[in-house]
Formats: structure tokens, C-alpha cells, sequence
């Protein structure tokens, strides 16, 4: 089944910065990254995959049916959101912040509460105030809340930020195996491609506009890179 699509999606913020003519089918049971320049449309794209801003043309159809006819709680059920920017200084502990995931979900859980403890290093964290954590504890407690919501779709906007490097990879070998143990549809943005390789497609924005729709190898090319983030010649590249 064809789990999110976006059909010809527009979206402009003042300056003509956005998304135009976005097209991808994103099936489920697919870990999909995706990458491009600040101001490529990247968060735009997840937030418009959210329901958290309208497309000015276009629609986004999740399950056989536009976001916009799910009602709030239905999609909650369907789809998770994480943006980039996480709010610091909410009166919570990490435990209570995960059972805020909970809420929306009606369905069998994916992970108990121990689990995501167990998973995202959070144990000794678990009483802590979210105030009192350092920037990459915070987001792995964020992304905790995230997955304790149950949805099967999940978008997650830059959820590698400030993570250690084992964090990193241990978070993404995670989201694959989720994708493709319980069918899940994972839609994250990141800057690093070095990241990239368990991906299963790449979608590569530039100026709004999805440029390359492929396997990583496939799409990561050099002359895909540089003309992407506009790297002189003179700019060794990694091999990819």
C-alpha cells in the first residue's frame, strides 16, 4: 500500500522559500532520509507531512485518505511528529514526558516504557527533570516520547542533533529494524550523509524541489553532492 504521498505539493513562505511541485510516494516499510542545503524545504516537508501547516496546492494523502479528513485524533493514531527545535523547559521528568506519548495511541504498543528506557540509554534518567538534561539527553527522551505514541508512520526532523556518535548509529540501526519488523514509515532529515548508508531511499531537495528519489549510492554521486550544496570543485568528497 502506498502509506504517504505527496501529490504536487506547494508551499511558499514570504521570499518564495518552501516546497514546489513536491512529489514522493513513501511506502511503508521504508526508512527514507532526507538531505539538502539550509532552506532546501527539508522541515517544511515534514511539517507539512504533520497536518502542521496547510499546502497551498496540492494534497498529502496518508492511508488512502488526505491528512486533512482524519480528524486530530486519528491522525495522532497514524502519524508522529518531532520537530527540530524541542522545547527545553517543560515541568516534566523523563518519565512523564514518555507517558505523554501515550496518549493518542489506541493500539498495541510497540515498546514498553522499560524498553525505550533500555534502547535510548534514558535509565538513569528516568526521575529527571527535562530542564536538567544536557541537549542530546533531551532529544533522545523526545524521540522516546515519539515512539512510545505507537503511530506507524513517524516524521522526524533533524533527530540526530547534538547525539553522540554511538547514539547516531544506534538510533538509526533501531529505525530501520522498526521499519521493517513492524512495517513502520519513517521520514527523517539530516545533514550527514555519512549517515545515509542504511537508508533505503534518499530523497535530495534543492530550492524546494526534489532532485534525486533513489538508493543512497544511487543517489549520493558526487556531482549530486556539489551541485546540492553548491561545493566548488576544488572540495574533496568522501566516496559514497
Amino acid at each position: 500500500m502506498n502509506h504517504l504521498i505527496f501529490n504536487d505539493i506547494c508551499f511558499c513562505y514570504p521570499g518564495n522559500s518552501g516546497v514546489h511541485n513536491l512529489h514522493a510516494t513513501i511506502e511503508s516499510g521504508q526508512l527514507v532520509g532526507v538531505i539538502g542545503a539550509n532552506g532546501s524545504g527539508k522541515s517544511t516537508m515534514l511539517r507539512l507531512a504533520a497536518g502542521r501547516i496547510q499546502p497551498e496546492s496540492g494534497t498529502i494523502v496518508l492511508d488512502g485518505k488526505s491528512i486533512n479528513q482524519w480528524s486530530g485524533k486519528e491522525r495522532a493514531q497514524r502519524i508522529s511528529y518531532l520537530p527540530q527545535a524541542i522545547e527545553a523547559g517543560l515541568p516534566f521528568t523523563v518519565s512523564e514526558l514518555v507517558r505523554l506519548g501515550r496518549g493518542a495511541d489506541q493500539q498495541q504498543l510497540l515498546f514498553t516504557e522499560e524498553e525505550l528506557f533500555n534502547i535510548l540509554g534514558l535509565l538513569p534518567y528516568r526521575e529527571t527533570p527535562i530542564n536538567q538534561l544536557s541537549g542530546g539527553e533531551r532529544r533522545r527522551a523526545y524521540i522516546a516520547m515519539v515512539l512510545a505514541q505507537g503511530a506507524h508512520t513517524i516524521l522526524l526532523d533533524e533527530p540526530l542533533a547534538g547525539l553522540d556518535l554511538r547514539y547516531q548509529y544506534e538510533l538509526l540501526d533501531l529505525l530501520a529494524t522498526l521499519c521493517h519488523t513492524h512495517n513502520l514509515t519513517i521520514l527523517i532529515s539530516l545533514h550527514d550523509l555519512i549517515l545515509t548508508h542504511g537508508f533505503d531511499r534518499i530523497l535530495v531537495l534543492k530550492d524546494g524541489r526534489i532532485t534525486v528519489d533513489a538508493p543512497p549510492k544511487e543517489a549520493l554521486t558526487e556531482t549530486t553532492i556539489r551541485d546540492t550544496f553548491d561545493l566548488a570543485e576544488r572540495f574533496r568528497l568522501l566516496a559514497f
